[in-house]
C-alpha cells in the first residue's frame, strides 16, 4: 500500500511540475519546440512536418501566421 501511494504522490508531483512550467511560460508556448531546430533530429534538412519551418528559418510559420491575424 505505501508503495502505491508513494507512486501517486511522485506522478501527481511530476504533473504540478509541468503545470507550473507551463504557467510560467508566457502564453504556454516552449521555444525551439519544431524539429527542424534539432540537427540531431533532422539531418536532411527536411521542414518541420507541424508547421513547414525550414532549418535555416528562425520563427515557427504557425505562430508567424497567428501575429500576422
Amino acid at each position: 500500500m505505501m508503495l502505491i501511494l508513494l507512486t501517486i504522490g511522485l506522478l501527481a508531483l511530476a504533473f504540478a511540475g509541468i503545470a507550473i512550467k507551463i504557467w510560467s511560460r508566457k502564453d504556454g508556448k516552449f521555444a525551439g519546440t519544431c524539429a527542424s531546430q534539432n540537427p540531431y533530429l533532422n539531418s536532411g534538412g527536411e521542414a518541420c512536418g507541424y508547421c513547414g519551418k525550414l532549418p535555416d528559418e528562425q520563427e515557427c510559420r504557425k505562430e508567424a501566421s497567428a501575429k500576422s491575424q
